[in-house]
């Protein structure tokens, strides 16, 4: 089982973080309790762009929550 480094919520989204196998990789799985969204990032991506991901992060959830746009 992948160690936990991280969890949070974005609004309804929650965000969790652990370890990979690779240890220059995160996992992220994301979960709205409707949709859910699993990827890796970088460590260095994953600590310096974290704004960024969240804001993506938040940005696809509104998008599989409204299909038409």
């Amino acid at each position: 089982m992948s160690i936990e480094i991280e969890s949070y919520k974005l609004g309804d989204i929650r965000v969790v973080v652990t370890e990979t196998d690779n240890p220059q990789r995160v996992n992220i799985h994301c979960s709205d309790g409707e949709y859910q969204h699993e990827f890796t990032a970088r460590v260095y991506e994953y600590e310096n762009y974290r704004r960024l991901m969240n804001q993506r992060i938040v940005e696809r959830f509104g998008a599989a929550g409204n299909p038409g746009n």
